[in-house]
């Protein structure tokens, strides 16, 4: 099991676990187009039956401990959780100039950040311990972005949420395969995703008259507020936590 740093492990405990839970991870070895990817899966053995299942996009910096925070947090919700590999096994980036020119490598491939969220999908529901019926997909930041995208593509998800994720826009507008309902959660203070970002995105999204959406904005709230550390804004990680489960509670 993995062991947490102290200020992830205060985010877990935020979750409290069921007394009769059997919490299990395993490191999910899979590829795509020949590069090795290594996801994580967690879910609680003693919850019967397939799973509403949701996968995690990691931010920026890859694969790292705070996506399986957050996943060991839906697992205890009784939820199989699964955390997205993107950039493939042992990228993993410290320093924030690295990380950018990784993340921008997708950012300017858009379809291949959609085609690396679809090899992590494909290994997901290979597992019997998901209902490929009851699936959505959720990330931080990069990860945010990239559950956008993965959604354009038409993939049968009941939901996508976006949590201070970068809200690329297109032209023409590229909705209309979106299936399922859209959740973005984002910053008032975000730098990254300003007012006329968050604007133009409603404005794709307004395409789709029976498209179901919702954008909540949080005040003081600063690119990355849901990660603990310099930005790290409690109030707005509180409340966009409570409406994520509240969504999925919803459309699962």
């Amino acid at each position: 099991m993995t062991d947490f740093s102290a200020e992830y492990q205060q985010l877990l405990d935020s979750v409290p676990a069921p007394a009769n839970a059997r919490i299990s991870e395993t490191v999910v070895a899979y590829e795509h187009d020949g590069q090795p990817m290594e996801g994580f899966a967690v879910h609680d053995e003693a919850v019967a039956g397939p799973k509403a299942a949701v996968l995690v996009v990691h931010d920026w910096t890859g694969l790292r401990e705070y996506p399986k925070a957050r996943a060991h947090m839906l697992a205890r919700l009784g939820y199989y959780a699964f955390c997205v590999d993107v950039y493939g096994t042992g990228r993993r980036f410290d320093n924030p100039q690295d990380a950018g020119a990784e993340a921008g490598k997708y950012y300017g491939d858009l379809e291949l950040l959609r085609a690396r969220v679809r090899a992590a999908y494909d290994e997901a529901v290979k597992s019997p311990a998901v209902d490929r019926d009851r699936i959505a997909v959720m990330g931080y930041c990069f990860g945010g972005s990239a559950a956008l995208e993965f959604a354009r593509t038409g993939a049968p998800l009941k939901g996508t949420v976006s949590f201070h994720g970068r809200l690329v826009t297109h032209e023409p507008a590229d909705v209309a395969a979106i299936t399922g309902s859209v959740l973005v959660l984002t910053g008032g203070a975000d730098p990254v995703v300003p007012d006329s970002a968050v604007a133009a995105f409603q404005d794709e999204l307004r395409t789709r008259d029976d498209l179901d959406w919702q954008v909540t904005t949080y005040a003081g709230a600063e690119h990355g507020y849901t990660i603990p550390g310099e930005v790290y804004h409690p109030t707005a990680d509180r409340r966009s936590w409570r409406q994520f489960t509240d969504f999925l509670a919803e459309v699962l």
